[in-house]
């Protein structure tokens, strides 16, 4: 990664911090967006003073005109982007969604009638709706605009955080976070054989279970047999580190590889 301009979107905590830790670790010069500017300051400062560039503003993926200000302002700062990180997410944190959740885990690991668990009968267009303007448009918008850096220039890695939701039924209690990561899934094999004659190889990871302090604090809430059903179902026992899957995102950023339009799911076993 060295001298590499390493854009990553919703960088202000979680995994996109952890990712632009260990972009920047690997002498990437680092420009961070998110919309929770408090938070990617804190990020961009704690960055800076492990003795990395860190190059920050807001931007809302969701709204192409964020986006191509941002992707500009990233090339007066640093010059044009090598790599990308599609990583901003809307994810199901909220307590109707974590209610949805525990009540399909128990039905996953408990012995009891199969009915239909009717989560998606009783979703409402605005909660269907929301997920998309991030988690599908978001990534479309900054792909065509590393894309119009990367392409004069036949050089580029881009690196899509989907989901093992976009690829199996264990996130049955999210189908519109499902649905939206499903596109992703699609989205990066079609364009990584698009562009990939180009030198620009993209590629997707689709986590499993990631140990962000947002799903530790809902295992936290949990009593120990929800626990137990939770980890039951994956076969490695625990959750991904935000630095194991962070490895992965930095291997797909560099030039040691053959891959194009790949999606790998680190999840433990679960799929």
């Amino acid at each position: 990664m060295e001298g590499r301009v390493c854009v990553v979107t919703g960088g202000a905590r979680g995994l996109g911090r952890a990712i632009a830790a260990a972009l920047g670790a690997a002498g990437g010069r680092l420009a961070l967006c998110d919309v929770l500017t408090e938070e990617l300051e804190q990020t961009a400062a704690d960055l800076r003073q492990a003795g990395y560039e860190v190059f920050t503003a807001p931007c809302d993926v969701s709204d192409s005109a964020s986006v191509d200000a941002f992707f500009a302002a990233v090339e007066r700062a640093l010059g044009p982007v090598d790599v990308l990180v599609n990583n901003a997410a809307l994810v199901p944190g909220a307590p109707e969604d974590e209610a949805r959740r525990s009540r399909h885990y128990t039905y996953l690991t408990t012995p009891e009638p199969r009915t239909s668990l009717g989560f998606t009968s009783a979703m409402s267009d605005a909660e269907w709706l929301k997920y998309w303007g991030v988690n599908v448009h978001g990534v479309f918008f900054c792909t065509r605009a590393a894309l119009r850096q990367m392409e004069p220039r036949r050089h580029g890695r881009i690196v899509n955080v989907a989901s093992i939701a976009g690829l199996s039924a264990f996130s049955a209690h999210s189908p519109h976070y499902s649905a939206t990561k499903g596109a992703v899934v699609a989205f990066t094999r079609t364009v990584g054989a698009e562009v990939a004659g180009a030198n620009i190889f993209m590629n997707a990871i689709a986590p499993g279970g990631v140990a962000t302090p947002m799903f530790d604090d809902y295992i936290a809430r949990l009593d120990a047999e929800a626990r137990g059903r939770l980890f039951q179902m994956i076969p490695a026992g625990r959750l991904g580190t935000m630095d194991e899957y962070a490895g992965l995102v930095l291997y797909l950023a560099g030039d040691g590889h053959y891959l194009a339009g790949q999606v790998i799911s680190p999840n433990g076993g679960m799929f």
